[in-house]
Parts: C-alpha cells; sequence; structure tokens
C-alpha cells in the first residue's frame, strides 16, 4: 500500500514534503484538495489543511515540519540531518518556512490568483476570502499593485542564498532538511510551469532544478 500525500498544487508545503518522500524513495500518490470541497481531506486527518500524509500503515500526520520528522523517524536512511548539523538544518529550516515564504507567498500571489481564476469564480472568491480574513480586506488587490515593491523585499532575502549556493550543490554543503524546505518555498516561482527565479540568480536557479529532478525512482543497486 502506497503512502497519500494530500496536496493543493500551489502548496509550497506540499512542496518540501513531495520531494522528502522522494528523496527517500518512499512510494506514495498524491491527491489533489478541491480548494473548496475538502471532504476526503477531513475524513482521512480530521482538519482543512495540507499536507497530510497517511502512511501505509494507516497513521495521518499534519503539517509539513511534523511530516518531514515522522518520516525520518520511520525512514532514517537517507537521512534529512547530515552528522553533526541537525541543529543548522532546523534553525534554517524554521527561518525558511516562515520569513521566505511570507516574502515569496506576497510575490506569487497574482499567479495564485489566476490559477483560482482559471477554476471558476467561486474557488477564486473563496481564496480570496480567506487571504483577506487573515490579511485584511484588499489584501490580494494590494498585493497585486504592490508586486515589484514585494519582488524587491524577495530579492533581498533570496541573494543570501543564491550567495551561499555559488560554490556549492546544497546550503550548508550536503542536502538536508533546509534544502527541501527552501526547495518548497521556491516552488511558489514555478507552480505555473514556468520558472520565476530571477535570470541573475543562477546558482538559485541551478539549485531549484536539482532537486526538482529528484525522483522516486530508485536506481537497484550492483550485485
Amino acid at each position: 500500500m502506497k503512502a497519500r500525500l494530500y496536496q493543493f498544487v500551489t502548496s509550497p508545503f506540499c512542496a518540501k514534503v513531495r520531494k522528502i518522500l522522494e528523496y527517500k524513495g518512499l512510494e506514495f500518490e498524491t491527491i489533489e484538495v478541491d480548494y473548496i470541497e475538502r471532504k476526503e481531506l477531513i475524513v482521512a486527518s480530521g482538519q482543512m489543511m495540507v499536507p497530510a500524509l497517511t502512511l501505509p500503515g494507516g497513521e495521518t500526520i499534519v503539517d509539513s515540519g511534523r511530516i518531514a520528522m515522522r518520516l525520518e523517524e520511520l525512514y532514517p536512511e537517507p537521512t534529512i540531518f547530515p552528522p553533526t548539523w541537525r541543529g543548522q538544518h532546523l534553525a534554517l529550516a524554521g527561518y525558511i518556512d516562515n520569513q521566505v515564504e511570507d516574502a515569496l507567498f506576497r510575490v506569487a500571489l497574482p499567479d495564485e490568483l489566476e490559477h483560482f481564476r482559471r477554476l471558476g469564480p467561486d474557488r477564486l472568491g473563496f481564496y480570496r476570502l480567506i487571504r483577506e480574513r487573515k490579511y485584511g480586506a484588499g489584501f490580494c488587490d494590494r498585493m497585486v499593485r504592490e508586486h515589484e515593491a514585494n519582488w524587491e523585499d524577495a530579492r533581498k532575502i533570496l541573494a543570501w542564498f543564491e550567495e551561499s549556493l555559488t560554490d556549492r550543490a546544497f546550503i550548508l554543503g550536503r542536502i538536508g532538511l533546509a534544502d527541501f524546505a527552501l526547495y518548497g518555498q521556491l516552488y511558489y516561482l514555478a507552480f505555473t510551469g514556468e520558472l520565476k527565479i530571477p535570470p541573475d540568480f543562477p546558482s538559485l536557479r541551478a539549485f531549484f532544478g536539482r532537486i526538482d529532478r529528484m525522483t522516486a525512482a530508485i536506481e537497484p543497486r550492483a550485485p
């Protein structure tokens, strides 16, 4: 029996979990949750938020951070915590999932609006309602108007990672949790099918491609 990952296609946290599953070589199927009709998700997880992961034995975990830690506990190899770097990966992943997420979410919001517009006026209206309930009336339209300013803020944050990745494949040298967290947030700039990481961040673009090409197909070991 395969694991089941309940996700939204636009969610950076779902992208993070997908890549951890693929990195660990675990078989899973993705269940795309409708933005309005979430009955199957609620039955599986008892709540309305994604990602939610149901393991082959029936256990369901919610929240990308808790999912990552549970997968590491159950499937420790290959590890998302290189030896002696666990604390650094946890701290950096926390920063990425909060500060980087906030900056890239604002940049990506016009694309998200367009995504839900294509799904129909009811999905678009519900998406706007949820966002403006959290951030205040007019938030979505303001993010569209302030798109260039939001990109300026995002570039300042991304520049640190561009510098860190100039001479290495992964943020701290060896692949780990922070890399999957960063990949997830960068997915905001790729879910449309067009990679929108600025061309003058070549190391960051290469990093995204490196993680994105990771698959769950494990090469057979030589006898």
